[in-house]
């Protein structure tokens, strides 16, 4: 009885992932059932939602606000609970490994893994890998779209100023420096990133280095661009000497590579308008 109902199990999932691969010709993707999709981390699920194919998200990492079963975090998925979901699409997160993403896959289903943070055509990748992972034939459309939509938003009056992107409201703090999306998506609206250094540096209290205020202030940055978690009620103006403003943006907005981007550019395009009066 129990190899009767293995082989059942197996069956099914192997009758999803046929679907699928029906699914992913083209045009037949709105016409059929979503495939099982479990997203391994936040700004994923984004993405999806932003193909409009958020009802097909079965499960979710437990760093996701989405009201869906958890399936682990995003370097250590749970590939018990991923396997009981029964998923036809698991997208991971370039921070997962390959081999832990490999281990998580139940047998006959597919995976992925994307990245998004290392500039703007590797996030703009990441969304076509997503799109094209789940059959949405028009993707390349859409990108288009949000490409042209992303670069109208980024039109404002920066005047050029010198600028730091900090997440200045938690006890270590950390900028995004060179090479990361942030980086080129602040300075695409026209302002100066001042951090000198690679990808993200973390400045934890106690360590080497690890004096934030010390260095911010031998940047000579004009305006600190603080990414503020919408829980917490005020940045920390002590990283900073006076005379340095800090103007706070909702994190949620810049730390999910992707369609929130727009969100983002259009909050910092409004406080900028606004900035000194």
């Amino acid at each position: 009885m129990n190899r009767m109902w293995a082989w059942r199990g197996m069956a099914s999932r192997h009758l999803r992932l046929l679907l699928l691969c029906v699914l992913c010709s083209p045009g037949l993707l709105q016409a059929a059932e979503c495939p099982r999709i479990i997203s391994q981390s936040p700004y994923i699920s984004r993405v999806v939602d932003w193909l409009g194919l958020a009802r097909c998200i079965v499960g979710v990492s437990r760093y996701d606000a989405m009201p869906l079963p958890h399936t682990g975090g995003v370097i250590d998925p749970d590939a018990p609970a991923i396997a009981d979901l029964e998923p036809d699409l698991l997208i991971f997160s370039e921070w997962t490994s390959e081999d832990v993403a490999r281990k998580a896959t139940p047998p006959g289903a597919a995976s992925i893994r994307v990245g998004g943070f290392r500039g703007i055509a590797g996030m703009e990748e990441m969304m076509r890998d997503v799109g094209r992972a789940i059959g949405v034939s028009d993707i390349d459309r859409r990108l288009a779209a949000f490409d042209t939509d992303w670069r109208a938003a980024a039109k404002m009056d920066s005047r050029g100023r010198r600028v730091l992107i900090l997440s200045a409201c938690g006890p270590a703090p950390y900028s995004y420096g060179k090479g990361t999306t942030l980086h080129e998506l602040i300075s695409a609206a026209g302002f100066q990133v001042v951090a000198d250094h690679d990808s993200i540096r973390n400045f934890k209290p106690g360590a080497p280095n690890g004096d934030v205020a010390a260095w911010i202030t031998a940047r000579e940055p004009e305006l600190i661009l603080a990414l503020q978690d919408r829980r917490a009620t005020s940045c920390n103006p002590a990283v900073a000497k006076p005379g340095i403003p800090i103007l706070p943006l909702a994190a949620e907005h810049f730390t999910h590579p992707g369609p929130d981007f727009l969100a983002g550019l259009r909050e910092l395009r409004e406080k900028i308008a606004t900035y000194g009066e």
